[in-house]
């Protein structure tokens, strides 16, 4: 049900821009009743460069279909440059998770 989160992250004047897509069906519980389905939805995602944290989010059943999250940060204050990567991963309401990267440019 899930798929590759796509990920660009470029690196303008000190700040990082962040923007990615993850590919997940994001079925709420009034949505799943109605499809007959299991509820199931992305409930934490974090975004990491050089191992440090920079964007954390408790989500819940109210984001749409293949959320798209833009996102900024210091450069200097985790030491990021071109070149680094990016890292987003999330985990839904069934314990799937998904990891995805991509480089600063």
């Amino acid at each position: 049900m899930a798929g590759k989160t796509r990920i660009k992250a470029k690196l303008k004047k000190g700040v990082v821009t962040v923007k990615a897509m993850a590919k997940h069906a994001m079925l709420s519980y009034q949505e799943a009743e109605r499809a007959k389905k299991e509820a199931n939805f992305i409930t934490y995602l974090t975004a990491k460069v050089n191992d440090k944290i920079v964007f954390e989010a408790s989500t819940s059943q109210f984001l749409s279909k293949n959320p798209y999250l833009k996102f900024k940060f210091n450069a200097d204050a985790v030491g990021a440059k071109k070149g680094d990567k990016v890292e987003i991963s999330w985990v839904d309401l069934k314990g799937d998770s998904r990891t995805d990267s991509s480089k600063i440019k």
